[in-house]
């Protein structure tokens, strides 16, 4: 599995018209990106896994992240072993525990508790199930210490979602040298920071309400004033916006801070549209 270059990570790959989802996915894998990342809030998500490979030659597809909440473990280890044992060598399984505004309900108010705690439960299942996953098939969204400590333990590595470079550079640290660093990174093409955050601004304020990314952010150095306003700061540091060549450049950095592997997110303002001008003119960049 070549877990190096550059992936995209896409929400319309798993919630968007299937038949459109695996023609990108196909021109994803002509245009030479190295994995295609989805996420997950429950559902049929192995069929969206298997539409994506059966339209693809060579690329990985990744989970980013399958909800361990939404899911019997047990089911994703015999669909694991059935997608593997189809695709060898090209499926990788992100787990995360999402959030509690996903999973807590009128029903279940108090669902989502002690996450760390969840996810060695989950990992336990898995490893206890019928046909195993085994941990190299595996990355966890690890964000915090305790939960990249697990990715460093328990899995191939670590698929964080919306950080900065210095977290990639802290996650290196606390990985060490052997497992991965698979970060995620926002992406914006535009010619001014107006209209960049005339794009994003939104966006990042629905994710700045959830405390794991905020706390993350938190923890980082950023203050409290400036998640709450969106600074300029912390606009600039999440996004790497502008052209192809300011692009390139962040995900250098990323990798000169640890990263094995960046997969990017293109948000445009029609959110609804699969962004494949965008993926084009990077993969360009790219060659």
């Amino acid at each position: 599995m070549d877990l190096s270059g550059v992936g995209v990570w896409s929400h319309h790959l798993r919630f968007g018209d299937p038949a459109e989802a695996a023609d990108a996915a196909a021109e994803l894998d002509e245009l030479g990106y190295s994995a295609l990342w989805m996420p997950d809030a429950g559902g049929p998500v192995f069929d969206t896994v298997t539409n994506l490979l059966t339209a693809t030659n060579r690329i990985v597809v990744a989970t980013g992240i399958l909800n361990l909440w939404m899911h019997d473990p047990a089911g994703v280890a015999a669909s694991y072993a059935s997608v593997t044992e189809t695709y060898p060598g090209r499926f990788l399984m992100g787990i995360g525990v999402s959030h509690a505004v996903a999973i807590n309900t009128e029903q279940e108010p108090a669902r989502y508790r002690k996450p760390v705690a969840a996810m060695t439960a989950f990992l336990d299942e898995l490893d206890r199930a019928e046909q195993p996953v085994p941990a190299d098939g595996r990355v966890l969204a690890a964000l915090g210490p305790k939960m990249l400590d697990m990715a460093a333990k328990r899995a191939r590595g670590a698929h964080p979602y919306l950080v900065t470079t210095e977290h990639t550079r802290r996650a290196r640290e606390a990985l060490g040298d052997g497992p991965l660093l698979l970060p995620e990174q926002t992406v914006i093409f535009s010619a001014s920071r107006e209209e960049a955050r005339a794009i994003g601004e939104g966006w990042l304020r629905g994710y700045l309400s959830l405390p794991n990314y905020a706390n993350n952010l938190l923890r980082l150095g950023y203050s409290a004033d400036e998640l709450a306003s969106v600074s300029d700061r912390v606009f600039d540091d999440v996004f790497a916006w502008g052209d192809e060549e300011a692009i390139l450049r962040r995900l250098d950095e990323h990798r000169a801070a640890g990263a094995d592997h960046v997969c990017v997110q293109v948000i445009t303002a029609d959110s609804g549209s699969f962004p494949r001008q965008e993926w084009r003119a990077l993969a360009a960049a790219l060659r």
